[in-house]
């Protein structure tokens, strides 16, 4: 009898669809748009909080929909290769955890919402600002906070191979995923790097005065880890310490 053998990366189609949407659109700023398309590229679709400032109404292309669409298109635009290179390292793994188990359309529907919640806390924290913000971290922040909600269980690990249904493990709830100290101790090390980021602009890639918009990162993790049990399937969630002993006899 032979066994089945599952390939080394088993990557969801939906998460290749979103590399390869994300390297596409990179594509066409590096070689396709000249300095002026790519600077109204850029004003168009990339988030910026003084859009919203009623003295400044009009000041910038797109007008309403932009106001509303830039939520989540920035998500898809990248500084440089370094900057999309790292934020693909963390989405291969953490993606491949919640499309497995949320599946394709909740897939979506989440890493848009989380990502609309990094650019609100952005927006809450800089109401004045004039660069625009750009990256994929906010939403990718927001899937490795809901893979927090079932990885830690016994089966729950995140490889992008390793067994068939380990991303099916029950959940567990919220109160008892703050609690854990792996958690935790995730948590305090996530944050300190985020607020590290905050004690000034951050170079990404050798670009002078590209700050890392942590307040984005944050807002979109928190985001994912409330509104998790909403996009989840049904799974039954377990508690803490819960006896997993057979009996002896």
């Amino acid at each position: 009898m032979t066994q089945r053998h599952e390939p080394m990366f088993n990557v969801p189609p939906v998460v290749i669809a979103t590399v390869a949407v994300l390297l596409l659109v990179h594509a066409l700023r590096m070689w396709v748009f000249t300095e002026a398309q790519d600077t109204q590229f850029l004003l168009i679709f990339a988030f910026i909080p003084a859009r919203y400032d009623a003295g400044l109404a009009g000041s910038f292309p797109g007008g309403f929909g932009a106001e509303l669409w830039t939520f989540f298109s920035y998500t898809f635009i990248h500084a440089n290769l370094l900057h999309i290179g790292l934020n693909l390292a963390w989405l291969l793994p953490f993606g491949t955890a919640l499309a497995r188990r949320f599946g394709a359309v909740r897939y979506i529907a989440f890493m848009l919402v989380t990502s609309a919640a990094g650019a609100l806390a952005y927006l809450l924290s800089n109401p004045e600002q004039m660069a625009p913000m750009i990256g994929a971290s906010a939403a990718i922040s927001g899937a490795m906070a809901a893979a927090m909600r079932f990885v830690f269980q016994q089966g729950g690990m995140l490889g992008l191979s390793g067994e068939a249904d380990a991303h099916r493990v029950p959940a567990r709830p919220l109160l008892a995923t703050l609690t854990d100290v792996r958690f935790l101790m995730f948590l305090v090390i996530w944050l300190g790097l985020n607020m590290l980021f905050g004690l000034g602009p951050v170079s990404i890639g050798g670009e002078e005065g590209e700050a890392v918009a942590w307040q984005a990162h944050i807002g979109g993790f928190f985001a994912g880890l409330i509104l998790f049990n909403a996009f989840d399937p049904a799974v039954p969630q377990t508690e803490p310490n819960a006896s997993n002993t057979e009996p002896s006899g």
